[in-house]
């Protein structure tokens, strides 16, 4: 009987203005996530009778669950994934409780369909992470929270499914939950959230657990309802991407779009990107209220507006905007430039390949863009960086992109909205790769203006070596901290002055104190550190020197792009070699204890990989050899190779 006092429009309000968190599941094929949603539509009672009625019917037709209604059935619609018990597509579903709404992306575990994953992840706020317990992580586990904290989804809830498959085990709970730890410090996830779960039961799902009293958490439902929203959003820069530019009439012209990020009021002074013409915000078009419709006049009707808004922008002056333009504030402008660096998620059977042109969206704008190089590729399990060629389906590799004309954008870090693009094939229009961007190359990595030259000189590189008496070259030292690539390193160059050689040695701290201080320890900043080390021991090498470097650069891929920059038989990959707990009993500046202690993060060799050389040009064990037998070995080496002459 319907309640005569019951206040529908009361009702609506308050649903209206309850908060939104966007989440997706994720994880190995057969962990129980499309199990979980399920779950938690039929608790929160999202599930008609008549659903409810046909899950039971195909529970019994599959077989899956016995008897009982097998609730991944309410997500699982296509035929295929019924068949096969696998999510391949995206299932978007919905439902409310009292404190939140909720939109759930049930992203597809298997390798096949990472593509699907990642389109679910790229506008959610929170990822549940799967893990059977039966299990632990799997490959698919460590990809998809790599994917996760690479797309920006900073609030991970970690559910260890299937415990009653596992009596409901303490000990499995607490290893998984170890093991998760581990992997998420290497990749750098500050924070996660770990429960116990039977999915299939509801167990810590949205009510606590009789068979898990060891357990005194938060169920998933709980860190669903608790966990804040774009908290991020309203303290990040203002950017308004302009969409379309409204003419509704000849005295009106107004710029409509989402802001992506900060605030806005009238008045303001803002700077359209990438022209750099600046005005005042005149006025604020909007939708002023449910069930009222906003008037566009010049003027505007809103007080102010915040991300996430959808407003027209009406300015002070008549200045050239169009599509694909940003608006900014001009005290916190992002970056311009037609060349960046960004990790790229590769979703096309046919491989990216340097030098083949794709469409990039970013934001509002559209253009041609290619791909020039490829650093690495990032083995997602590992977390090393392999030297490749092309990167293949569901591949993730750090790449170079040029467009064909400047952009305004930020780093994916700082802010998502306009961080973040997608590739498109041009013939077949299909989206091909979602890329991140880490940092543009203007600024640091290459020549501001495009018109200079490299000038030939009279006294070149070859004169300047045989009037040392000796040949060019980059001795790189490479190895873990406290090896003693250093105390090699200066004691051969003291050595070589002894006898006469010209030479210079970059030390590692050294260069940080100056050129490099700049840059901290993240693996993008390791890279650019190597980078530009690389091309100050070119110049030095030019100049006829023999240049001694000392650095852990702990990537091989890094150590080969520097090998790039030289001519051939110029660098020399010498790699001082001490196994990790030497290294560690040496620690002659404590860092290992500091990493150890968790003072100091991405620590190479605690918490961040370090990639031996596959073939250096010669190894020098520290831990059997004296600093004096070391250097009599890379002395007779030089000799032997030609370097040193007389």
């Amino acid at each position: 009987m319907l309640d005569v006092d019951f206040d529908v429009h009361a009702f609506l309000e308050t649903h209206r203005n309850k908060e939104l968190l966007r989440f997706i599941t994720c994880g190995s094929v057969d962990d129980g996530k499309s199990t979980l949603i399920g779950r938690l539509l039929f608790d929160t009672k999202q599930v008609f009778e008549d659903q409810l009625a046909a899950v039971g019917k195909d529970s019994r037709k599959y077989g899956t669950t016995g008897e009982a209604p097998d609730l991944a059935l309410l997500v699982d619609g296509l035929q295929a994934e019924r068949e096969q018990g696998i999510t391949i597509d995206v299932a978007y579903r919905y439902f409310t409780t009292e404190k939140r709404k909720f939109i759930i992306a049930d992203t597809p575990g298997h390798e096949q369909y990472t593509r699907n994953m990642v389109t679910g992840a790229s506008t959610a706020d929170l990822a549940v992470v799967l893990v059977d317990a039966r299990h632990g992580l799997q490959v698919q586990t460590r990809r998809h929270s790599y994917l996760v904290h690479m797309l920006g989804i900073r609030h991970v809830v970690v559910a260890i499914n299937k415990m009653d498959a596992v009596d409901y085990d303490r000990e499995t709970f607490e290893r998984i939950r170890g093991d998760y730890e581990a992997f998420a410090n290497q990749l750098g996830i500050e924070h996660f959230d770990c429960v116990p779960v039977c999915a299939l039961s509801g167990a810590n799902v949205t009510r606590g657990s009789e068979e898990m009293g060891w357990y005194d958490g938060p169920t998933v439902l709980d860190l669903l309802e608790r966990t804040p929203v774009h908290e991020h959003d309203l303290d990040r820069p203002m950017r308004f991407p302009v969409q379309y530019v409204n003419r509704t009439r000849s005295d009106f012209r107004g710029f409509c779009g989402t802001l992506a990020s900060g605030r806005i009021v009238p008045g303001d002074e803002i700077v359209a990107l990438p022209s750099g013409r600046r005005s005042r915000i005149a006025g604020i078009v909007g939708n002023t209220g449910a069930g009222k419709r906003a008037e566009i006049e010049y003027g505007g009707s809103m007080e102010r507006a915040q991300a996430g808004q959808a407003i027209t922008l009406t300015l002070a002056d008549e200045i050239d905007i169009s599509r694909g333009d940003v608006l900014v504030h001009p005290d916190r402008l992002p970056r311009v430039s037609e060349l960046f660096d960004a990790r790229i998620v590769w979703m096309n059977d046919r491989p990216l390949l340097p030098g083949r042109q794709y469409n990039l969206k970013l934001a509002t704008s559209e253009v041609p863009a290619t791909p020039e190089t490829i650093h690495h590729r990032i083995d997602v399990n590992t977390l090393e960086h392999h030297p490749c060629e092309q990167l293949a389906l569901n591949e993730i590799g750090y790449c170079r992109i040029r467009t064909s004309r400047a952009l305004a954008f930020d780093g994916y870090d700082s802010d998502p909205a306009t961080g973040a693009f997608i590739l498109v094939d041009r013939v077949s229009n299909l989206t091909v790769g979602a890329g991140m961007i880490v940092r543009p190359v203007t600024d640091q990595l290459t020549d501001k203006s495009s018109n200079v030259t490299w000038h030939i000189q009279t006294v070149n590189k070859k004169a300047r070596a045989q009037q040392k008496s000796q040949k060019p070259a980059v001795l790189w030292f490479t190895g873990l901290s406290g090896a003693g690539k250093s105390t090699v390193a200066n004691a051969l160059e003291q050595a070589l002055f002894q006898r006469g050689h010209h030479s210079y040695l970059l030390d590692g701290d050294n260069v940080r104190h100056g050129l490099n201080r700049d840059l901290g320890f993240s693996d993008d900043d390791r890279v650019e550190n190597i980078r530009r080390i690389g091309e100050v021991a070119r110049l030095m090498a030019d100049s006829g020197l023999v240049v001694l470097t000392a650095f852990i650069s702990p990537f091989r891929a890094d150590r080969a792009m520097v090998r790039e920059l030289m001519e051939d038989g110029e660098f020399l990959e010498i790699h001082v070699d001490a196994p990790l707990e030497v290294c560690e009993t040496r620690d002659p500046k404590g860092l290992y204890a500091k990493a150890r202690a968790g003072v100091i993060d991405n620590f190479t060799g605690i918490d961040s990989p370090y990639e031996a050389p596959e073939d250096p040009e010669i190894t020098v064990d520290t831990s059997k050899l004296s600093v004096d037998e070391c250097v009599e070995e890379l002395l007779a080496y030089l000799k032997r190779r030609g370097i040193l002459i007389g």
